[in-house]
């Protein structure tokens, strides 16, 4: 089992910014690929970002390359997402997520489906 809790989410004018971490416990974090998802009012949930155990292999949604960056620290079991430029449409709830795999390709870790473990969510909202 592996615990994930979110945190850093909250208010922010468009162009703004915000970090968003997950702290993860239980198993070692350090064997699992992790994922960031989020999911609008009334819309599916999608994928934002995800990162290999090792942290060298970093994949982005499209609407999100250039401004997203997803990081981690295993050393502190603790994985970031660091959004700059916001948008409105970057409003959600924000997820992060552990895969059964160290590594994986995009097509994998960028399915929710492929997760195995979820945290509680944290509120994005990006005012105009």
């Amino acid at each position: 089992q592996v615990q994930l809790v979110e945190s850093g989410g909250g208010l922010v004018q468009s162009g703004g910014s915000l970090r968003l971490s997950c702290a993860a416990s239980g198993r070692t974090f350090s064997a699992y690929a992790m994922g960031w998802f989020r999911q609008a009012p009334v819309k599916e949930r999608e994928f934002v970002a995800a990162i290999n155990w090792s942290g060298l292999s970093k994949y982005y949604a499209d609407s999100v390359k250039g401004r997203f960056t997803i990081s981690r620290d295993n050393a502190k079991n603790m994985l970031y997402l660091q959004m700059n430029s916001l948008k409105p449409e970057d409003t959600a709830v924000y997820y992060c997520a552990a895969s059964g795999w160290p590594i994986a390709t995009m097509d994998i870790l960028g399915n929710h489906a492929k997760y195995a473990y979820w945290g509680q969510g944290t509120q994005v909202t990006v005012s105009s």
